[in-house]
């Protein structure tokens, strides 16, 4: 990518998340934020950051009208759309508390969730999800309103409203509370593979800073485009999918599904990525597949494009001597590796894998390549990124180095202990 645009906005600007949000419309009113799948046009429909600005200036009046205090949660179980994040932003703008949930998690999960953050406004995709809560025993107690962003059926339900009778048509100026930095901005409640789902609580401050020594070990730029397809619920695709490109001013845009993802990622042609290993299983399988299917010659000749492939990253990662195998590659990264490379768009400058690790063998194949997988390893209650790897100091079979003031080490038990060096929050 040529004439990048580095445009970054520090944490001290930024104050809180809405904040950065405030300063990037600021920045770059005009540039493409968001971008969705319109199915009756079937093409993609871009928001600008002033239109982003405008609707959060409604969902902001809509939720003061409320029985809200600052401090109080507000919870989200949509999938990812550009409404995630108006209303994650509406609500932030507001001093309220986000809540996270993921939109197709067991009722009774939600329904505890939402009893023990005792959330009091709900925003879902539909009243089919709603009927399911009420239907567990532990129904949500301290909700006063539940928000559907399609139409419901249910209108004798006083705490529901759809989104499009909720909304006035225009918001009002609203200033929004002092804030501080190490305010509490969102409860992230982990899988409770150990018991019950636990609350994460994080700052703006402990997000806003994860962002930041994320770009600076993976560099962002305006003119990037993120295809977002992981669960805003989770703080992997929250921080890195999400409030990063807003740092930078970069654009997201909101794959239809993942079944659809193979179809978007060549539509859209993303540049930047954030994935979980099971994309690439499922597409180093789908290729082991379609060798066995052809002559033995193609797959001699996809091996050695990935053998030959390989040392070339190794001799860029100064690792390895110069071969005059390399002379080779020209030929084939024209015959086999940029075929590969074109199925994830033909442009990704990075991509971060994290939430499991990727074995060695299909990292290697995928790199080998010339895709850029870069792994990392991080939790919830880190913001969530740890360490990750870098483009020049890239070793696959790790996780990369740790962000800058992060300090790890390994204690009884040979447990991982992490903290923060300069800023102990």
């Amino acid at each position: 990518m040529s004439n990048q645009t580095k445009d970054i906005i520090n944490p001290e600007d930024a104050v809180t998340l809405y904040g950065l949000f405030q300063e990037r419309v600021k920045r770059t009113p005009d540039t493409t934020a968001y971008s969705s799948y319109d199915e009756k046009s079937r093409s993609w429909k871009n928001c600008s950051w002033a239109e982003m600005e405008v609707e959060v200036q409604r969902w902001r009046t809509a939720l003061s009208k409320e029985a809200l205090s600052p401090g109080d949660r507000v919870a989200i179980g949509i999938c990812n759309c550009k409404e995630w994040v108006i209303m994650d932003q509406a609500a932030l703008g507001l001093g309220l508390v986000v809540v996270p949930l993921f939109c197709n998690d067991h009722p009774e999960n939600v329904a505890y969730i939402l009893n023990n953050a005792e959330v009091k406004l709900l925003l879902l995709d539909n009243e089919d999800f709603w009927l399911l809560l009420n239907a567990v025993p532990e129904k949500p107690e301290t909700l006063v309103r539940v928000i559907t962003i399609g139409k419901f059926k249910n209108s004798n339900d006083d705490l529901m409203s759809s989104l499009h009778e909720w909304l006035p048509e225009q918001g009002d100026e609203i200033t929004p509370p002092a804030s501080r930095s190490d305010g509490l901005a969102t409860i992230v409640y982990t899988s409770g593979t150990t018991g019950l789902p636990k609350g994460v609580e994080l700052s703006h401050h402990n997000i806003l800073w994860n962002a930041v020594a994320g770009i600076e070990s993976v560099p962002v730029y305006r003119e990037d485009v993120f295809l977002s397809f992981l669960p805003l619920s989770h703080t992997f695709e929250r921080t890195v999918g999400y409030y990063i490109p807003m740092m930078a001013g970069a654009s997201v845009v909101y794959t239809r599904s993942v079944k659809e993802l193979a179809k978007d990622l060549l539509s859209v042609r993303p540049t930047l990525l954030v994935s979980v290993p099971r994309i690439f299983e499922r597409v180093y399988g789908k290729i082991m597949e379609e060798l066995e299917k052809k002559p033995a010659i193609i797959g001699r000749l996809f091996q050695l494009a990935v053998a030959i492939g390989w040392k070339r990253f190794e001799h860029m990662q100064k690792r390895e001597m110069w071969s005059m195998a390399f002379l080779l590659w020209p030929l084939l990264d024209r015959l086999v590796a940029q075929k590969i490379r074109d199925r994830f768009g033909g442009r990704l400058r990075a991509v971060v894998v994290g939430g499991a690790p990727l074995s060695s063998e299909i990292s290697k194949v995928f790199i080998g390549l010339g895709l850029p997988l870069l792994q990392g390893y991080g939790m919830t209650e880190a913001s969530p990124v740890v360490s990750v790897n870098v483009i020049h100091d890239n070793m696959p079979s790790s996780v990369g180095i740790p962000y800058r003031d992060v300090q790890v080490k390994i204690g009884n038990d040979d447990e991982l202990l992490v903290r923060l060096a300069s800023h102990r929050r």
